[in-house]
């Protein structure tokens, strides 16, 4: 409930938080019937029926690349491998995708639902560790109904602050990968010198952090713990995220000034985080305020020069 509370899905006001749930819960499921039910898909009147096949209704490009993507979700993770999870997958970020013209479904976004997804499937599923439990498929319909609704609307807010990360040309992200270079720069100007003399561009490895919120540098678990921080923190997946990525950068700094351009490369693209535990995350996000702490008030120091428009500046 508190992601839902701090996410704006549920109101504040105790009182009406079941009637939401309720109608908004309704608004998805039938969200779904009318999204599948022009495809050859079975649906029979009931959103949850197998969505799987692709008719003639889909949109054949967005459908295609979900269903690429989906089975690649977390697949160290035994509770993504199972069918009702990755129907359920499908079904959320396709209807997210036709809702959303402008951006239509980008990869990444299959990784930031499921976060949502396992939280609140351990609502239901609390005397077992949610990776590696049961078959989602053997909880009730209505259980799993839930968890979907309330996952779909949660990214949905999750990516409205953050839509132009996702845009045609993903100017968010762009914008942020900037912000972090010079951010780097006044930080550790050693590590960032460094990194400019061996040729290594900042988007060739930050633009994943980006996109992807370090999801796949942490593993679902940390990045819960993370999202607890970030929910709380105002833009905290745009603006508090970007001093968390300098913190996680500059974290591997003694490493790095050492190394040429392929051993930057590899190791940004392998980083040892597999055994990072909270008390990691923990000391990560402390940095990370330290950062913002010191720098959030000169934003105008941190645009690239010629690019001094507020709309331009750290977001």
């Amino acid at each position: 409930m508190t992601w839902q509370l701090l996410l704006g899905y549920l109101p504040t006001n105790s009182e009406r938080r079941i009637t939401t749930l309720e109608r908004k819960r309704k608004e998805y499921l039938d969200g779904v019937r009318q999204a599948f039910e022009r495809s050859n898909a079975a649906i029979s009147g009931n959103p949850s029926a197998s969505a799987t096949g692709r008719g003639r209704g889909l949109d054949e490009a967005i459908w295609h690349q979900i269903s690429i993507d989906v089975p690649r979700t977390s697949p160290h993770i035994q509770l993504y491998s199972y069918e009702a999870t990755q129907r359920s997958l499908e079904r959320i970020l396709y209807l997210w995708a036709i809702r959303h013209p402008a951006s239509g479904y980008v990869q990444g976004i299959n990784d930031l639902v499921t976060p949502f997804w396992q939280v609140f499937l351990g609502v239901y599923v609390t005397d077992l560790n949610v990776e590696e439990g049961m078959d989602p498929g053997q909880l009730p319909r209505s259980v799993l109904d839930a968890v979907e609704a309330d996952s779909f609307w949660c990214l949905t807010k999750l990516l409205d602050g953050i839509q132009d990360n996702y845009i045609y040309a993903q100017p968010g992200i762009h914008r942020q990968v900037r912000a972090l270079r010079d951010l780097t720069m006044r930080i550790d100007s050693t590590l960032a010198k460094h990194l400019e003399k061996e040729g290594v561009e900042f988007m060739q490895f930050s633009f994943r952090w980006m996109n992807c919120l370090l999801m796949r540098e942490m593993s679902v678990q940390n990045t819960i713990r993370m999202w607890d921080t970030y929910m709380a923190e105002e833009q905290g997946f745009s603006r508090f995220h970007l001093y968390v990525c300098a913190a996680f950068l500059v974290k591997w700094s003694d490493q790095l000034v050492k190394m040429d351009f392929q051993e930057v490369m590899m190791f940004l693209q392998a980083l040892p985080t597999r055994d990072w535990t909270e008390k990691d995350i923990e000391l990560l996000l402390s940095e990370a305020f330290i950062w913002q702490s010191l720098f959030q008030d000169s934003r105008a120091h941190l645009r690239p020069a010629g690019d001094r428009s507020p709309e331009n500046g750290l977001q």
